[in-house]
Formats: structure tokens, C-alpha cells, sequence
């Protein structure tokens, strides 16, 4: 997909492999091309996408996840 960047996300919120897998599908929503990697310890997600940062923080924090631009 042209256009792709690499977001890094600071997310507070996740406590488990659940959380991971629902960090993964909200981001996916957004742009189902995405390559997510998310570091449950360390509260950093890396995604491969074409959606901007700030939509992706307000996505992951409408769905219950504290979130922001790393």
C-alpha cells in the first residue's frame, strides 16, 4: 500500500494477550493492510500503516485504551 509509515503508539490499558489481539483489531479497522506489533511490557505498539498517528490514538482510545503518539 503506498503511502505506509511506521506509527509508534504509547498504549496504557493492556494486561494481556486479549488486549493485544483487541489493540491489533481497532488498528486494523482503520487500515486492514497494517502490520501490528504490539510490546505488551512495555506499552509500545509499532504499526506499518497508511492512517495517521492521531486517528489511530483516538481509535485505540475510544476503545477503552489510554493512547498517544510515541
Amino acid at each position: 500500500m503506498a503511502g505506509q509509515n511506521t506509527v509508534l503508539l504509547d498504549v496504557k490499558g493492556m494486561t494481556c494477550q486479549g488486549c493485544v489481539n483487541s489493540v491489533t483489531r481497532i488498528i486494523k479497522r482503520n487500515d486492514a493492510n497494517a502490520l501490528v506489533s504490539v510490546d505488551l511490557p512495555s506499552g509500545r505498539v509499532t504499526a506499518q500503516t497508511g492512517a495517521p498517528a492521531d486517528e489511530l490514538a483516538a481509535a485505540l482510545s475510544a476503545g477503552g485504551f489510554e493512547a498517544k503518539a510515541a
